[in-house]
């Protein structure tokens, strides 16, 4: 028997990004469905979407680990349990807990080293952001989780849009782990007027269209500009790698661009 796990199956993409990063992409035998990167990830089995598992694919690959994320896959995890396989389930929801579960994870697999080099590479980059953002004007910026009904970023995506020189205007949600905790009416975000929207519907395409159309929503800063945008959510909803890098380059590209229109 491998010292440490060497079939590794991934529920959700972070990990499995984070795998390849760390050169332990080998390793994983089975995916999630929505897995984007790496590219090369995706010839691997599809095991699973994000709120279901095909179990008999699962057991025909003969895991020694099974990685997922969040409450939400907590009925899969517990069956997996039961037929005796062993499962890790991260929980990471901020920028800080995205870096913990690279380190975590690099130590499961035995390459502590490369995971805190990963981890720490990260962590400069995301300074090297901060820092250029430090002290410039800090667009109103509402993230749309979701479109109906309308919810609000999660705590990693609110800390990446600050990172990156914008403002939440939801920031008293931000800590709300569950989508419904995170919902908001349409004339409250009017009444906070964002300069931005940036919007990802996880599994859905965003009709910028829709936002703009919204009874009301013509009054709203954002609108009036034309400044709304997507961002996929494989490179912003996931609390990964991705999310860091992508994500986050993309965010500061669409503030820096509101700046300039703007004059700011």
């Amino acid at each position: 028997m491998s010292a440490y796990p060497s079939r590794i199956v991934c529920l959700t993409e972070e990990t499995t990004e984070t795998l390849y990063l760390l050169g332990e992409g080998d390793r994983v035998v089975g995916v999630s469905g929505y897995t984007i990167r790496p590219p090369e990830a995706r010839r691997k089995p599809r095991v699973s979407a994000f709120l279901n598992a095909r179990f008999s694919r699962i057991e025909a690959l003969r895991p020694d680990l099974v990685l997922g994320f969040s409450d939400l896959q907590a009925d899969i995890a517990a069956e997996l349990v039961r037929r005796g396989y062993p499962v890790a389930v991260f929980n990471q929801r901020s920028v800080a807990e995205i870096l913990q579960m690279i380190r975590v994870l690099g130590g499961m697999v035995g390459c502590g080293d490369r995971a805190e080099a990963l981890a720490s590479r990260l962590e400069l980059e995301i300074d090297a952001v901060r820092a250029a953002t430090a002290g410039l004007p800090r667009p109103r910026v509402f993230f749309e989780e979701w479109d109906n009904p309308l919810i609000s970023g999660i705590t990693w995506v609110d800390e990446l849009v600050e990172i990156a020189g914008g403002q939440p205007i939801f920031p008293e949600l931000r800590d709300a782990k569950l989508g419904r905790d995170r919902i908001v009416t349409p004339d409250e975000v009017v009444r906070r007027n964002p300069e931005v929207i940036v919007a990802s519907w996880c599994g859905k395409a965003v009709r910028t269209e829709r936002i703009a159309t919204r009874v009301g929503w013509h009054e709203v800063a954002a609108v009036r500009s034309g400044h709304i945008y997507e961002i996929k959510s494989a490179y912003i909803l996931q609390p990964g790698p991705a999310a860091l890098t992508e994500g986050l380059r993309q965010l500061h590209d669409i503030l820096a661009r509101v700046r300039t229109t703007c004059g700011a």
